[in-house]
């Protein structure tokens, strides 16, 4: 494309800049609008990217026929299938009646879709059949339609990496990058920078017919060295800004700085880390150090649920030996009462202290019972020793009464050490 035909296209769209990315782009579009090839426009968020199908369309065959922008990230998932490819009556609630869909209306026109790379996987593979064959079906529908649609296509995501993580399709990412066109970003086109702030300083002026706000030369500077994360669309909204809210109509750098947020790639400080600290610097080292917690995490709840099923199994075998039944007088001994001129009762003689001794005393010397002796006398020793002698805080350990407890302290021969 020569140089009169480019400053013609740029003057119609308002198209500010003269770097040479830009103007590659341009030429692309000005040479693929005579066919009917799909585009695939990438670029970061606010380069103007909308700007490459409107010429498309307009420099095309197409450009008596309908245009369609169609941004795919504010249509909400449930929808999305209905406004692209239309629905039956009753398909769905709400489908009080029958709707051709932006594929039925846009026959023989373009459809432009924005940030096609938020589309749900099932409306890809609807997409995909329709830039194949031209066919498609509406929702709750049966008959297969047919469209004539040219689709430019527009996306600030890395396609490759949505591939890669499952969140786009393959084939289609190859049907529609066809054509590929690389926006440039702001930070990368120099001298426009300040081109672009003229412009939207002009347009403000005229339309609220103000004076125009200029730049002194640290202010240029200062515009030049910003990384601009927003791209054109933020330089028009400090520029407008700028318009309004500022008293001087001639800007320096510290006036500047008030309406520009601080880059955090240059202006943040480092961080110097005290003796004892941790640094993380990526996510993987942080994965790993909260895994390695966990696993401290896990070995605590094993240590404890090794030492809680010991201390049953002592109070099981301290239980077994000390013969369970009687220990449940020893514990819960029967109240006094007044002596009463008749026969005791069953319950009240198997409650008497001389009967459980003497039953206790019977179990002493049955021959089983040389090793639970051991056996026991080891388990209260312990317990003793864990509890720095006290009684009461062992006999809880044991689960036992401090009665039972002092009893088999006696019998153990641990009283006399």
């Amino acid at each position: 494309m020569n140089t009169s035909e480019l400053q013609k296209i740029k003057q119609r769209y308002n198209i500010v800049g003269n770097y040479d990315g830009l103007n590659r782009a341009l030429d692309v579009a000005l040479q693929v609008a005579q066919t009917d090839l799909s585009v695939l426009i990438v670029g970061e968020s606010g380069v103007g990217k909308e700007i490459i199908p409107r010429i498309i369309h307009d420099n095309s065959p197409r450009r008596r026929e309908k245009y369609f922008a169609i941004n795919c990230g504010s249509i909400p998932e449930g929808t999305i299938d209905s406004e692209l490819f239309g629905h039956e009556k009753g398909s769905f609630t709400g489908a009080i009646g029958e709707s051709e869909g932006y594929f039925g209306i846009a026959n023989k026109g373009t459809i432009f879709l924005d940030e096609v790379g938020e589309l749900p996987i099932a409306t890809q593979a609807r997409l995909l059949r329709v830039l194949e064959t031209g066919e498609y079906i509406r929702v709750g529908g049966q008959e297969i339609r047919k469209t004539d649609v040219r689709i430019v296509a527009a996306t600030n995501v890395n396609m490759r990496k949505a591939i890669s993580e499952g969140r786009f399709r393959e084939d289609l990412y190859y049907r529609l990058n066809t054509i590929p066109i690389q926006m440039p970003p702001l930070r990368d086109r120099d001298n426009d920078i300040i081109l672009l702030f003229r412009l939207f300083a002009m347009q403000m002026a005229e339309k609220y017919r103000i004076p125009k706000v200029t730049l002194t030369e640290d202010a240029k500077a200062l515009l030049l060295h910003y990384k601009w994360p927003g791209n054109v669309r933020q330089l028009k909204n400090i520029t407008e800004q700028i318009s309004i809210l500022s008293k001087e109509r001639e800007i320096n750098a510290e006036q500047l700085r008030k309406y520009i947020p601080e880059d955090q790639d240059s202006t943040q400080l480092a961080t110097i880390n005290q003796p004892g600290q941790h640094s993380y610097e990526s996510e993987r080292e942080i994965l790993y150090k909260i895994l390695y917690e966990l696993r401290g995490n896990v070995s605590d709840l094993r240590r404890d649920m090794t030492s809680l099923r010991k201390k049953l199994d002592d109070a099981h075998e301290l239980s077994n030996q000390i013969a369970y039944p009687q220990n449940q007088f020893i514990d819960n001994p029967a109240p006094q009462v007044p002596a009463i001129n008749h026969q005791p009762s069953p319950v009240a003689s198997i409650a008497q202290p001389s009967a459980i001794e003497a039953e206790a005393e019977e179990i002493r010397t049955e021959p089983e019972s040389l090793n639970l002796n051991d056996l026991g006398r080891q388990m209260v020793e312990k317990a003793l020793e864990r509890n720095g002698g006290n009684r009461k805080k062992a006999a809880k350990e044991l689960g036992i009464s401090d009665r039972t407890l002092y009893r088999r302290i006696k019998q153990y021969g641990l009283d006399k050490k």
